[in-house]
């Protein structure tokens, strides 16, 4: 029997810092008439009073999961998520030189039908939750690879604010078959 979140399509927009993912998620949530999920690392970090700890990077991986699975049964045939817990596995690689085991155990069991990557070519604006404005290029090359091992389906997205907004709807347009 299906459950009616399997019909639900997840699509994933991901990126490096000052890309405009929240942005274009909530453009799009919008547009589709359902709800997008925030990233949730967000609001764990501006709570924190340093660095983040290795827990904390657990807690940021759970946490998203659970806002996920909360707003999934809300979504409108579509359900917009502002990143994904691969963010952790990026962030762990670079800052701990490894990731938590239970990140890598959900990698290959989370299906997200389609990743929006968010190209690096809009300016960054700087937020005091943002690290690496140096490092986009280096971590737009992660984030290809990790989309590649994961054998995802995943589409680029470059332009200013209004293009950007147009590339994605005509991109998940395209791959849905959405008329």
């Amino acid at each position: 029997m299906e459950n009616s979140t399997d019909i639900i399509k997840k699509i994933a927009v991901v990126g490096p810092e000052s890309t405009g993912k929240s942005t274009i998620s909530a453009q799009l949530a919008d547009y589709y008439q359902t709800v997008w999920v925030p990233e949730y690392s967000r609001e764990y970090c501006s709570k924190l009073t340093g660095p983040c700890s290795w827990e904390d990077e657990i807690n940021m991986f759970k946490g998203q999961l659970a806002l996920e699975d909360e707003l999934l049964p809300k979504a409108n045939k579509l359900l917009i998520c502002d990143t994904t817990f691969i963010t952790v596995k990026i962030w762990s690689d670079h800052v701990f030189g490894k990731a938590p085991e239970e990140v890598l155990t959900e990698l290959p069991r989370r299906h997200y039908d389609l990743y929006l990557l968010m190209d690096i070519d809009l300016p960054w604006e700087d937020d005091p939750l943002r690290n690496f404005p140096d490092l986009r290029e280096y971590f737009m090359t992660i984030w290809m690879k990790e989309l590649q091992a994961l054998n995802a389906n995943y589409s680029v997205i470059s332009g200013t604010y209004d293009v950007r907004k147009k590339n994605a709807i005509d991109t998940i347009n395209q791959f849905f078959n959405i008329i």
